[in-house]
């Protein structure tokens, strides 16, 4: 319950956040929802139209399709926790600029500090390549799990297209839904307890054999 409270604390401190310009013009910070002891955290890009009147992330139609997407693997929003790289909404949905992210991804690492997801799957380029450290794009890393440190903890990160992307390339549903279905897998493996060592086997000592 002490992460709980103390990533509930960190919400309110983040509503007041004036770290970028783009603070004069949101209507909420938009800081994340979920279980905030989730084996799994999504991150998106950044608030939209909807996000940034409601205050929550995914609550337009990519949020529909995420909703779907998770109960295809037998999970909903209560399960997992799911957050952007930036808090406040860009003027028209823009993309992100180096500098707005610069300045809110101290919010999004102390969220996963404090939640200590063991997966955390990026949803399309600027979260995958902020939290990878690397400028490949998402169609060449989509699906390929690999090992970073966020947070100041190892976390197993997962690259996904953003749903978005297939509200606009149909066609990219069957890539989404068929990155998705790994996901359990994954968080099954990082959450199995370690396997117990074989048991030690002890020689008996030697019986000497009497003389008669």
């Amino acid at each position: 319950m002490a992460a709980a409270n103390a990533l509930e604390i960190y919400g309110v401190a983040t509503s007041a956040c004036v770290r970028c310009r783009l603070a004069e013009g949101r209507t909420q910070v938009v800081f994340g929802v979920g279980d905030p002891h989730a084996d799994l955290m999504f991150v998106g890009e950044a608030p939209g139209f909807h996000e940034d009147k409601q205050g929550y992330p995914f609550v337009g139609q990519a949020g529909k399709l995420l909703d779907k997407l998770l109960a295809g693997i037998g999970l909903s929003r209560q399960d997992v926790y799911i957050a952007n790289v930036l808090k406040c909404r860009p003027p028209g949905n823009r993309d992100p600029q180096a500098d707005e992210i610069e300045a809110c991804e101290g919010h999004l690492f102390r969220q996963v500090s404090l939640i200590e997801p063991k997966v955390v799957a990026t949803l399309g380029n600027f979260a995958t390549k902020l939290l990878s450290g690397k400028q490949l794009g998402i169609t060449r890393v989509h699906g390929q799990e690999q090992e970073v440190t966020l947070g100041g903890r190892s976390v197993l990160l997962y690259p996904i297209y953003h749903p978005a992307a297939a509200l606009y390339t149909p066609a990219m549903l069957k890539v989404l839904e068929e990155d998705f279905r790994s996901l359990p897998e994954l968080i099954g493996r990082v959450t199995a307890p370690p396997p117990e060592p074989p048991p030690v086997l002890v020689a008996e000592p030697a019986v000497q054999l009497g003389l008669f």
